[in-house]
């Protein structure tokens, strides 16, 4: 009736260089570090935005009254000389729902 005994030897652990193994830093998601940033520069971008509106106030649109002989070009080089006429011309016609280019005295134009 023998039995015998089988012992298995294991190799004792490796210690890590140095002593113990260090606390590793807990470090988040990659995603959780990108979803931060966004959120960080929108509201960021938000409150910038929120601010110069209020800064520039309510804006009162100008407004220029047709002359005899005035045509909506020579009131987009008169009024805004420093800017194309032709985006001006097309922005007082879409401002002031006009059709065409047709333009009478003492009309009421909103400029842009």
């Amino acid at each position: 009736m023998g039995h015998t005994r089988r012992i298995l030897h294991v190799a004792p652990p490796r210690p890590f260089p140095g002593g113990d193994r260090p606390a590793r830093p807990a470090r988040p998601a990659r995603w959780r570090q990108v979803a931060t940033l966004a959120l960080g520069v929108l509201l960021a971008s938000t409150i910038a935005g929120a601010t110069a509106s209020r800064a520039a106030g309510p804006q009162v649109p100008e407004v220029a009254v047709v002359q005899p002989g005035d045509t909506l070009w020579s009131i987009a080089a008169r009024h805004l000389p420093s800017r194309d006429p032709y985006r001006i011309i097309y922005e007082i016609r879409r401002l002031n729902d006009l059709p065409d280019h047709v333009i009478h005295p003492g009309q009421e134009l909103i400029l842009p």
